[in-house]
């Protein structure tokens, strides 16, 4: 690993560090008033779709912004929702299920919810009219910054839809997220407090 690969990823671990860190300290409160507000934005996709059409989602975990209020927000257009499956073994691309309520939820690899019917494989994200993601940050010049295992950056290779990364408000950067060659940058980023912004 070269030198300046090196010190990226020392970057990147500094900042997620401090914003995981952020993300322990908020009340319960806060953040199903968070989650409250980022299900009102997905009344207002910044992408045209229509009863039927297919949007690929997250169950946010860990402080993530979203939570179900959002997934059921999306549901309640009539739209098809895809959340992530992690494959076993090395980090590779993410597979998908469908999400068709709280309800349909299990738990998965790490302890993380996922869809418990059919899975999809990895091309069933090729679908979607647009991508909201989870992020630990984001910035002005669409960099986002992950939790560092490489699974979105994996999957993200293979999509044309928008991307959207979901971040909390202090969360989205005038600039400074590090990158890295194989990171790859969003279109969007939807914030509670903001609502979506147009980034690359």
């Amino acid at each position: 690993m070269s030198t300046a690969s090196v010190n990226g990823q020392a970057r990147k671990q500094a900042l997620r560090s401090t914003l995981l860190h952020a993300r322990a300290e908020m009340s319960p409160f806060v953040l199903a008033q968070v989650n409250a507000e980022l299900a009102q934005w997905m009344y207002s996709l910044p992408v045209t779709v229509t009863a039927g059409d297919t949007v690929a989602a997250y169950v946010a975990t860990r402080g993530e912004p979203g939570g179900t209020a959002m997934l059921d927000a999306l549901l309640d257009r009539g739209l098809t929702v895809l959340v992530p499956i992690v494959p076993a073994g090395d980090p590779s691309r993410l597979h998908w299920g469908e999400y068709t309520g709280e309800d349909s939820l299990t738990e998965g690899r790490w302890r993380l919810l996922e869809p418990s019917g059919t899975r999809l494989g990895a091309d069933a994200v090729r679908e979607a009219a647009a991508i909201l993601i989870p992020a630990v940050a984001a910035d002005r010049a669409g960099a986002r910054l992950g939790r560092g295992a490489g699974y979105y950056d994996r999957t993200l290779t293979v999509v044309d839809a928008p991307i959207i990364a979901v971040v909390h408000d202090d969360e989205f950067l005038t600039a400074g997220v590090p990158t890295e060659a194989y990171d790859v940058p969003v279109n969007w980023v939807l914030t509670p407090g903001t609502g979506y912004t147009r980034v690359v």
